[in-house]
């Protein structure tokens, strides 16, 4: 069923546990994640970043995945991530996405102040969630933002003037990890949680160690972003595949086992961040 992220995130702070929001780029990764969710009765997060809606164009994918939701028999959320400007996640909604996220975090305060109200007016008139974020999660490849941990003061304030429904925070995780090698600040943790009311979003999870993900999960992280670790698996599965079956060219023989390989990762995931409490 297809959900709003507003309908999921005081359930998750009250049992103690987060969501997992997978980046996904078509529909054999979103099946695999929908699978997993239905195996173990717990909601789920499919995602599309700036790299999915520019290889598929946005009302393409944001149908696709609203009619999987749709069918789906756990709760699901479909998510704009990092939403560059007001009028890509105009289109996201349009397109039947049921949460967005803008991302102003690059931009002067006020700037993001403003912008982010603006888009938090937009949502909440169509009832969809709005994610802000304040502060700047970097990327590993250094391509973009080297990252920028989040001020505890500008957090409360920037939460209590836009609205935001979810509000992601820069804490020691990076973008695009391949290893879970990350080293989050749990006192700064401790600190945002503290001024914030609003339900707290991880990014760059791929980057964290199990035992992490188990205990931000215990904390106000209620929306936890995972895309790297998925794509790894798939990414690796599919070369493995073509290098055993050099003679298949059918696509759909090939990733059979990829989108296995997905569905466990995102189970392994669903379960460390205890997303089966909520069923």
């Amino acid at each position: 069923m297809l959900v709003t992220l507003n309908e999921l995130l005081d359930q998750a702070l009250a049992k103690k546990c987060a969501i997992p929001a997978f980046n996904v780029f078509g529909y054999e990764d979103a099946k695999a994640v929908i699978d997993a969710a239905e195996e173990l009765r717990a909601p789920v997060i499919l995602a599309t970043n700036k790299v999915a809606i520019h290889h598929m164009p946005i009302d393409v994918i944001g149908a696709m995945l609203g009619k999987m939701a749709k069918k789906a028999s756990v709760p699901v959320v479909v998510h704009l991530d990092h939403g560059q400007d007001y009028e890509t996640v105009a289109k996201a909604i349009a397109a039947g996405y049921s949460s967005v996220m803008y991302d102003g975090s690059a931009l002067p305060f006020e700037e993001n102040v403003k912008n982010t109200k603006d888009v938090v007016k937009l949502g909440h008139g169509f009832g969809v969630s709005v994610e802000g974020e304040i502060g700047s999660v970097g990327y590993s490849d250094a391509t973009q933002n080297h990252g920028r941990l989040t001020d505890p003061q500008e957090a409360k304030e920037f939460a209590e003037r836009t609205g935001v429904d979810a509000l992601a925070v820069a804490v020691g995780t990076t973008h695009r990890m391949e290893t879970q090698s990350a080293s989050v600040d749990y006192p700064l943790i401790e600190t945002i949680q503290g001024l914030v009311r609003q339900p707290l979003v991880m990014h760059g999870s791929t980057g964290l160690p199990d035992k992490a993900l188990r205990q931000i999960s215990q904390m106000h992280f209620c929306k936890v972003n995972i895309g790297t670790a998925i794509r790894m698996r798939f990414g690796h599965s599919l070369r493995k595949a073509m290098q055993e079956k050099p003679d298949v060219f059918d696509r759909l023989e090939l990733i059979k086992e990829p989108m296995r390989e997905v569905k466990e990762e995102a189970i392994n995931k669903m379960k460390l961040l205890q997303a089966n409490l909520m069923n």
